[in-house]
């Protein structure tokens, strides 16, 4: 079954990029609206923007949608993250900037809000991508891959220079509430170097040590260190979610991810969507139903729950 929010849930933040404050709030939508933005901040054009990977405009620092007058949103991986994550696939999200504000930036506190306020199922059947044949695309060492498989699966591997970083590498079934107890809660990260360019132009504004882990060489700048000792690929994963999210259903089938970003992870929903013989939109009976993200979960999943207990 399809679900959606119970009731509106809002937040408040600034933008990571814009540093501008802004206001969010998530509502409940009818079976089949699938997941809408609108600014409410625009007059005169049209403020409705799809959360789809045909909307997506291409950005090599967060994922971008766009609507046809050019009003967009930004920075929207996080919160589709903890949707699909908590298994919503309904909502109007209502906001009055061009940007989702960071939070803590995970998708932890959207994941908390909405099992705090609770979801209604909608007695509609969920339906999903299935790939049928690989699809990938490349960018000099980076790729971007899905396989055919029964649920959704990523594998991802990073590598960078700084020493506190290195290589990182993780594989995950994305079932029963793997999103929340592995991914959720892990942050935004950059290095310090990235951090003083960005700032030089103009961006990263919001940015702080307490929504983003930054490192400097063998150092974790950021006080309180890492939540997982390997949070960057976690977090690397939990933006994929996000991102494959825009596909517009959830989808079975292996991701593969290696150095790869938001751009590419889009470039690779096009390239799918461009193949009618890669992949095959299906209901979910029972047995693949159970199996999807988000099914199942509960408040005692979220990782701040589990510290907190032990």
């Amino acid at each position: 079954m399809q679900n959606t929010v119970k009731s509106a849930v809002s937040f408040s933040g600034v933008g990571l990029h814009t540093g501008q404050p802004v206001r969010m709030t998530v509502r409940p939508a009818s079976a089949d609206y699938g997941i809408w933005f609108r600014r409410t901040d625009i007059v005169g054009r049209d403020a409705m923007v799809p959360a789809i990977w045909s909307a997506v405009t291409p950005s090599k620092l967060c994922t971008l949608v766009e609507n046809q007058a050019g009003v967009s949103v930004s920075t929207i991986e996080h919160v589709m993250a903890a949707l699909s994550g908590c298994a919503i696939h309904n909502a109007l999200i209502e906001i009055d900037g061009p940007e989702v504000p960071i939070l803590d930036g995970s998708a932890e506190p959207f994941v908390a809000a909405f099992l705090a306020r609770g979801l209604t199922a909608q007695m509609t059947e969920v339906r999903a991508i299935r790939v049928l044949k690989p699809v990938e695309v490349r960018e000099g060492e980076a790729l971007a891959r899905l396989d055919p498989a029964d649920m959704l699966q990523i594998d991802f591997s990073i590598d960078f220079e700084e020493a506190a970083i290195g290589h990182q590498a993780r594989s995950l079934l994305m079932s029963n509430g793997a999103f929340v107890r592995e991914l959720s809660d892990s942050r935004t990260f950059c290095r310090q170097s990235d951090v003083d360019q960005m700032r030089a132009r103009g961006l990263a504004l919001g940015g702080t040590l307490e929504n983003a882990v930054v490192f400097d060489g063998d150092r974790i700048v950021s006080p309180g260190g890492l939540r997982h000792r390997d949070e960057p690929v976690r977090h690397k994963m939990l933006d994929a979610v996000g991102d494959l999210s825009l596909a517009g259903g959830p989808i079975l089938g292996r991701y593969t991810g290696i150095r790869a970003g938001h751009a590419m992870t889009n470039r690779l929903l096009r390239a799918l969507f461009a193949d009618p013989r890669a992949y095959r939109i299906e209901g979910c009976g029972q047995r693949v139903g159970q199996k999807l993200p988000g099914v199942g979960v509960i408040r005692a999943d979220l990782p701040s729950t589990r510290r907190r207990a032990a």
